[in-house]
């Protein structure tokens, strides 16, 4: 039997975990790709960024993470503040450790070492002792019953699903207080996206990690976010309550890229 997944402070849950504020991302010291960029998330709250390809929505994730030093990118202008304290240029590895942790576009695991073998690799962040390792182990496992399935079947050979299923679990044992996903249905069968969005609002909901899902697909994401900011050309276009986006008629025509209005198409 395994035991049941350990929750996160309640008393986290409302307070503001992370502020951005006005943020100016450039790419090699001259390629401007996040202008203006806004937003906030409290503890235990799930938070949609969407917005068309290009955008600027992995630049912002990856400027919130710290791996946009990876791509020569750096935080020009503006405040990133965790937990009240300004993160702009630390570590990745030490904000890994601090509590936000980075689901990158692509499913990126280690092909040639086992399913248990990649989550290992989130679980010694924090060096836990063997048996804390187990019951973390089992906790995903209690998460994500398929990866129990293929534990000691090599990364490269499972499914998209089963892949993402696993960069997921591997972030969750790294103990986070934010997880920042980056396109989570990209390339998936519509059943296999369902089921990993189910999970991710267990998460939130029995766990209390806070969650932000940069998504193409805006109905998909406002069905499970409680609010959503909109980029357009690295600015925040629009925000709101997950719901009120949902009903707009214009969003994805004006901010989303899926179309133009009939005027401007008849022109």
């Amino acid at each position: 039997m395994t035991t049941a997944p350990h929750l996160a402070d309640p008393n986290a849950a409302g307070r503001k975990l992370l502020d951005v504020s006005g943020i100016e991302v450039v790419y090699g010291g001259a390629i401007l790709a996040v202008a203006d960029v806004s937003l906030t998330i409290s503890g235990g709250e799930i938070v949609a960024l969407l917005g068309a390809n290009g955008a600027g929505k992995s630049t912002v994730l990856k400027a919130i993470s710290g791996l946009a030093a990876a791509d020569r990118a750096s935080v020009r202008r503006g405040h990133i503040r965790f937990d009240g304290e300004d993160i702009v240029g630390t570590p990745a590895n030490r904000l890994a450790a601090r509590g936000i942790v980075h689901v990158l576009e692509g499913r990126h695991v280690f092909a040639h070492l086992t399913v248990e073998e990649n989550l290992l690799a989130g679980a010694f962040l924090h060096r836990p002792d063997r048996a804390e390792i187990k019951r973390q182990l089992d906790d995903i496992y209690a998460w994500f019953p398929r990866l129990r399935e293929k534990r000691r079947t090599l990364a490269g050979l499972t499914s998209g699903g089963e892949q993402q299923m696993l960069a997921i679990g591997r972030a969750l044992l790294t103990r986070p207080r934010l997880v920042l996903l980056d396109e989570p249905s990209m390339g998936l069968a519509p059943r296999i996206v369902q089921e990993i969005f189910e999970i991710i609002v267990r998460l939130n909901r029995e766990k209390g990690t806070a969650f932000m899902l940069a998504e193409q697909n805006a109905a998909l994401s406002l069905a499970h976010a409680s609010r959503a900011y909109v980029l357009e050309g690295g600015r925040v276009a629009l925000e709101g309550n997950a719901s009120d986006l949902a009903a707009r008629d214009d969003l994805h025509r004006f901010y989303l890229g899926y179309g133009a209005p009939a005027a401007i198409q008849a022109g």
